[in-house]
């Protein structure tokens, strides 16, 4: 095992070491402004003093922390760590029911979240009978503190307390937070990370990532991720928070702010690397010249897209990989080495890695295809619930449950998760190399495969695609699938070709970027088995139904109980016109004004007739004093059945 050293301190105690270090240096940068570690170090102070205080003085106490890209999760996620309570992180992005899970599971009293979500757990109080204190922590940008909720302002008027740690002693062994899994294969669980467990990743995420206190981080994720928190104050690097969704204008931060690494999701780098402006971009403008690398983690980078990226920033592109239960880092490219594409680096230091055969569990040789597994410092104490070690094999080893080969070297070469492949015959598929392969295509822009029942074979290759060019003739889009299928199996094993192929206008995914795998499977074995559809041949074309999606965006600046009224009636208007299919409404999670408009018609010319008329324009000029709608933002785009 590579030589890890590391301090036997609690997590806070990175950002305290940080602050004694350079108490004046940024420790994060975003629009609004910037923090000094010594501010920042003064905050976690505050927020630990009332976290002592409204948790009782009681060691472990559960807080939910929204992990929003702001400063103040920052100070909060050590504040309570430091008040000896234990964060429960919250997704900002998920739905009610995946928020009361959270923090029906983990029991958390107290929360520490903006005001999008203190709205959400107003409504949700009577499913929470553990929760107390809600206090909003957005409230200098101008969120709103639902009732029965507390500004951060009030939670933490008064001095902090002098000479603050944990209570009954620091333990480095104690659990420090409870991050959930992303649920992409069932309900997300809830990992238990200790201190020892944060402060050894940090070190080994500020090592492998060659960070140092001249580093700059820009995070364009769209959560703050512990992992490059910890790492930078590890390392006593400023962070930088873009929070503009446009990966261009992330690059002009990223010049602006001087950032020497640049943090990005596989499927925001994906657009960067397919935007058309890059090309044309400054070489300052792209990145300027302090920019050292462009890493990505949580989910697979394609291989074409890092090198795109690689050619046009000129720095390389680096992939990671780890999960929840590994803090979450265990593999990683260094920036200053060469690497192969389609890999994720060697394990960091402190970490082994090994594969073993899915049938008998031994041990297979460099090249051979296995589970991998992985044991180090920052191995997770457990799931919530489960009893202690039950997540653990033989001498430590942990099963991650994905598949992938070792070269001689170490380097890990990724292939699937072992629930995600399957049987054609008795030969195994790998969704993840027949993606690849598709991806190669210059007409796919995007696509997801999976395995469809067949009453012959078992299982058969089904490949969902997002064509890159959508225009034209329901026949000519069916031409072009079909082009793009043949092109693939000709370079395909017998046993992995694509049997079904379907058109798709995007793939789903999780919030994280990560295709939605569970909820593909459940949809494709309602549809049945391949062979067993009357009529299905050795390409077997899902029935398209080509229908016209409206997309608009609308800025309520009148009445809204008022601006409602008129949308319902509006919305009953068009359901009882000829060729209406569906329609939703969607508000904003941080702006409540700011409502989304999707209407699903069979074609344009049934919307056409049924926006000209008078009835309906009688009821948008009654919208007009109420809203404003955003101009050129609906377009055309095909949906399947």
């Amino acid at each position: 095992m590579p030589n890890l050293a590391y301090s036997d301190m609690t997590v806070d105690g990175l950002l305290r070491s940080a602050a004694v270090r350079d108490p004046e240096g940024y420790a994060v940068r975003t629009r609004h402004g910037a923090r000094t570690f010594r501010e920042l170090d003064a905050l976690a102070d505050r927020i630990a003093t009332f976290v002592r205080s409204a948790a009782g003085r009681r060691p472990g106490a559960r807080v939910a922390v929204a992990s929003v890209l702001d400063p103040v999760f920052a100070a909060a996620y050590h504040g309570v760590a430091r008040g000896g309570a234990t964060v429960v992180l919250v997704n900002p992005l998920i739905g009610d029911e995946g928020l009361r899970h959270v923090l029906s599971a983990a029991g958390a009293e107290l929360a520490l979240v903006p005001s999008a979500i203190a709205g959400r757990l107003a409504r949700l109080r009577g499913a929470l009978p553990a929760l107390g204190t809600v206090v909003v922590t957005d409230t200098d940008t101008g969120g709103a503190v639902p009732a029965n909720c507390l500004p951060l302002e009030e939670a933490l008027d008064g001095p902090a307390e002098a000479a603050l740690g944990r209570p009954g002693g620091a333990d480095p062994d104690a659990v420090a937070c409870v991050q959930f899994t992303t649920g992409t294969t069932g309900r997300p669980k809830g990992v238990l990370l200790t201190h020892r467990n944060l402060v050894a990743n940090a070190r080994q995420t500020a090592l492998a990532h060659g960070l140092g206190p001249d580093s700059v981080t820009l995070n364009h994720l769209p959560l703050y991720h512990v992992m490059h928190l910890n790492s930078a104050l590890d390392a006593g690097a400023c962070q930088v928070l873009c929070q503009d969704p446009d990966p261009v204008t992330s690059l002009a931060v990223a010049a602006g702010t001087g950032a020497t690494h640049y943090y990005g999701l596989p499927a925001r780098l994906h657009r960067l690397a397919a935007d058309e402006r890059l090309p044309g971009l400054a070489p300052a403008a792209r990145g300027g010249s302090r920019l050292t690398a462009v890493l990505s983690g949580g989910s697979a980078l394609l291989p074409e897209a890092a090198r795109t990226l690689g050619d046009l920033l000129r720095v390389p592109v680096v992939q990671g990989y780890g999960m929840a239960e590994l803090s979450p880092l265990t593999h990683c490219q260094r920036p200053g080495s060469p690497h192969r594409p389609g890999t994720v680096g060697t394990p960091v230091p402190g970490t082994e890695c090994r594969l073993v055969d899915l049938s008998d569990r031994h041990p297979v040789e460099a090249g051979a295809v296995g589970e991998v597994q992985v044991r180090g410092p920052q191995l997770m104490a457990g799931y919530l619930g489960d009893r202690p070690g039950t997540h653990l094999g033989a001498d430590g080893w942990y099963s991650t449950g994905d598949l992938g080969s070792v070269d001689d070297d170490g380097t890990l070469r990724l292939l699937d998760r072992v629930d995600d492949i399957f049987k054609y015959d008795n030969e195994i598929v790998s969704p993840g190399r027949v993606e690849r392969v598709l991806a190669r295509d210059p007409r796919v822009a995007d696509c997801v495969v999976a395995g469809l029942r067949d009453s012959e074979h078992g299982r058969v290759a089904w490949a969902g695609v997002v064509l890159r060019d959508p225009e034209g003739t329901p026949s000519s889009r069916d031409r072009v699938l079909r082009s793009v299928v043949e092109r693939a199996n000709a370079q395909l094993s017998h046993h992995e070709h694509v049997r079904a192929a379907e058109a798709l206008s995007a793939v789903p995914r999780t919030p994280t970027g990560k295709p939605a795998r569970s909820r593909l499977r459940q949809t494709l074995a309602e549809r049945g088995a391949f062979g067993g559809r009357s009529g299905a041949g050795p390409f077997d074309l899902f029935q398209e139904q080509t229908m016209v999606t409206f997309v608009n965006k609308l800025t309520v600046h009148g009445d809204l109980d008022t601006f409602l009224g008129v949308k319902s009636r509006l919305t009953a208007y068009m359901a009882a016109q000829p060729g209406y299919v569906s329609h939703q409404v969607m508000r904003h999670a941080w702006h409540p004004n700011v409502y989304l408009e999707l209407a699903v018609w069979e074609d344009a010319d049934a919307h056409q007739k049924a926006v000209r008329s008078e009835e309906f324009q009688a009821l948008v000029k009654q919208l007009g004093p109420l809203a404003t709608p955003e101009p050129g933002l609906f377009e055309t785009v095909e949906a399947s059945a």
